[in-house]
């Protein structure tokens, strides 16, 4: 259960008191969710040790990652853009790569993604996640078992829909930014507490 693009302390610990076991921070300057290094930091401090906290970012530089990775003391760094598999190797915390599923092309061969885990993401032209958009999930029922195992599933996810998500591809994790929102970058508390009670009990 992943709760994405938290952007306050508040926001964090709703997320952590309801049952939340990965929180992401957003460090793409372009996102409403971004959040800067003194900012993460403050909310990183209030993350349990047996919280995952995953650093999420879109073609950054690898050296900025590394400092991140090391201030923040992320257990998880999270490609959310173009990134090749190189830039995937050499991390000592776990990592996941960020595909945006497009309608008309097949689904990516794991095996070329060099990643600890696959986060499925709906393709808007020009933009890195947090649309609200769906993608169908029949597609990604068909991944290996070994691979769902692995598997994030994020997209316009909602707590109207995430429990139908859940029992159709039944991912290692669901991932929601803008779908417990009540404005971009502000979470909605009563949203995340109904979206992680809708997923574990589906």
């Amino acid at each position: 259960m992943k709760i994405c693009g938290v952007t306050n302390v508040a926001d964090a610990t709703a997320a952590v008191q309801y049952g939340a076991e990965l929180i992401g921070l957003n460090f793409y300057p372009l996102s409403p969710r971004y959040v800067d290094l003194p900012t993460a930091l403050e909310i990183r401090a209030t993350i349990p040790a047996e919280i995952w906290c995953v650093g999420v970012f879109v073609n950054a530089l690898r050296e900025q990652i590394a400092s991140y990775a090391e201030r923040l003391a992320l257990d998880a760094l999270q490609f959310h853009g173009d990134e090749k598999a190189a830039d995937l190797q050499g991390w000592s915390c776990a990592t996941i790569k960020a595909v945006r599923i497009r309608p008309d092309e097949p689904l990516p061969d794991w095996s070329q993604l060099a990643a600890d885990y696959l986060l499925l993401d709906t393709y808007s032209p020009g933009r890195y996640g947090g649309t609200g958009q769906t993608f169908s999930w029949d597609r990604s029922a068909a991944f290996p078992l070994q691979y769902v195992n692995r598997l994030i599933l994020a997209g316009g996810l909602t707590p109207e829909n995430v429990a139908e998500a859940v029992r159709a591809v039944r991912p290692w994790a669901v991932d929601v930014a803008s779908g417990v929102e009540c404005a971009p970058g502000h979470k909605d508390q009563e949203k995340i507490r109904a979206f992680i009670t809708n997923a574990k009990t589906a």
